[in-house]
């Protein structure tokens, strides 16, 4: 079995929804996981925000251009009376229930609800269409099988158990639709997988049923090997290690969430990333045995990062003292990307800075703080083990004329990383592609 997953940008309009089938169209069995229509979900956030401020009527703006949205969808997706029907009977459900929430007080709970209405919509007009042509499928709702436990962390024997369950209900079905991003908590409530959504709902199916491959279906040719966006001359990776794509997905490489690597990658699903506006391309697979013996295989840039630089007499000879730093982040749940450490100083760096005020009043209990705000990581990905050599000293060279705050190698056999200047991220992206490549 394979699991296609299927983003916004692949929804956006209702032809492109309509060639989803074409892609899909297959003998085999596979299970299709789809994001919200394109735009939707940040139209859902700024609904829900205006209802916790108590903005009824700004809400009201929204929800009625959204709901225009999807009238004009329906559309152009239906071509007969029932499929209209059915269209609009389920566009005035959901938005029946979206406007439920108007004049409540509203918690996080009914924010995670209006949050699923997107993937709920896109699933079952995707369902609808496909009755309308004439192709036998079923709807697996999410909710009935994706679960996240008291720590947020997926419940992969549930997954596995209840999916399985719901697919050997319909053995004779090739095509089964479901949502990606929702799922339920350990209370039973709505809720949502957050760290790659729709690509970590892919993997954890791929990785429960131990399906054949997962393939990520995007609007790019696959994982390049720098940043097309600001560099020229990029090209896509044919094959990466699952270690390597972690590394630049963490690092930056916004077609992947590192997250969505690690359940594929524990039960060896082999991943494949594909570009809906050209089916035909190679893309970039993704799985153990992508790695290639030293060479550096691409660049990732990762901004709105913060350092922090905690300088101490304190640290001198002392043991504990950065396990008291870490118990600061863990306390306020808030990670660390880089980290180096003198004699007297620890350099670190965040990118979630919601408690940073607070992380910075405790440490200045330790000693001197300075923060420093507009950095950018960047991260070089390729075989850096032990056994190679040259590659620091080209990354270095090609970075010799930028200041840079920070390095870190060693802690990984896949990456070393420079901490930047924001200002100074393009410049650094396209000397170390010149360089590099």
């Amino acid at each position: 079995m394979r699991i296609l997953k299927f983003g916004g940008t692949s929804l956006a309009t209702a032809e492109r929804m309509k060639a989803l089938y074409q892609i899909a169209k297959s003998d085999n069995r596979q299970i299709i996981v789809l994001s919200a229509v394109s735009g939707t979900t940040n139209a859902l956030v700024e609904i829900s925000s205006a209802f916790q401020q108590d903005k009824k009527e700004v809400a009201d703006s929204i929800i009625k251009e959204l709901r225009s949205k999807y009238d004009a969808f329906i559309q152009e997706l239906f071509t007969t009376k029932e499929g209209l029907e059915n269209g609009k009977e389920l566009i005035d459900y959901h938005f029946k229930l979206i406007n439920s929430f108007s004049g409540q007080q509203s918690t996080h709970i009914e924010e995670k609800v209006i949050l699923a209405q997107g993937e709920l919509l896109s699933t079952t007009l995707f369902y609808f269409y496909l009755t309308e042509i004439g192709v036998k499928s079923r709807l697996l709702p999410a909710l009935d099988f994706m679960k996240i436990d008291e720590d947020n962390e997926p419940d992969i024997d549930f997954i596995r158990e209840n999916l399985q369950e719901l697919l050997d209900k319909d053995e004779e079905c090739q095509l089964f639709i479901t949502q990606g991003f929702i799922c339920r908590n350990s209370f039973g409530e709505i809720d949502n997988l957050r760290r790659g959504g729709s690509d970590y709902t892919a993997s954890l199916i791929g990785a429960a049923i131990q399906a054949d491959e997962v393939q990520i279906w995007t609007d790019i040719d696959g994982m390049h090997n720098n940043d097309p966006r600001v560099v020229n001359g990029t090209k896509p990776i044919e094959h990466i290690s699952f270690n390597e794509a972690a590394e630049l997905a963490y690092f930056g490489a916004k077609i992947l969430h590192p997250q969505s690597v690690f359940p594929a990658q524990r039960y060896n699903v082999p991943v494949k990333i594909l570009d809906t506006l050209d089916p035909s391309a190679p893309g970039t697979t993704i799985s153990a045995e992508g790695t290639i013996k030293g060479g550096v295989r691409a660049i990732a840039a990762k901004d709105g990062i913060t350092a922090i630089n905690i300088h101490s007499s304190r640290m001198l000879l002392a043991y504990g003292f950065l396990r008291r730093v870490f118990e600061i982040f863990e306390r306020y749940k808030t990670p660390i990307d880089m980290i180096t450490t003198s004699e007297v100083a620890i350099s670190l760096t965040i990118d979630e800075t919601k408690h940073l005020e607070d992380i910075k009043k405790e440490l200045e209990d330790f000693g001197e703080v300075e923060l420093d705000y507009d950095q950018t990581i960047i991260c070089v990905v390729g075989d850096f083990s032990s056994s190679t050599h040259g590659y620091t000293s080209r990354v270095l060279d090609a970075v010799k004329h930028l200041p840079v705050r920070m390095i870190s190698y060693g802690g990984s056999e896949y990456n070393i990383s420079l901490l930047v200047n924001t200002a100074d991220k393009v410049e650094a992206l396209k000397s170390l592609h010149n360089r590099l490549f």
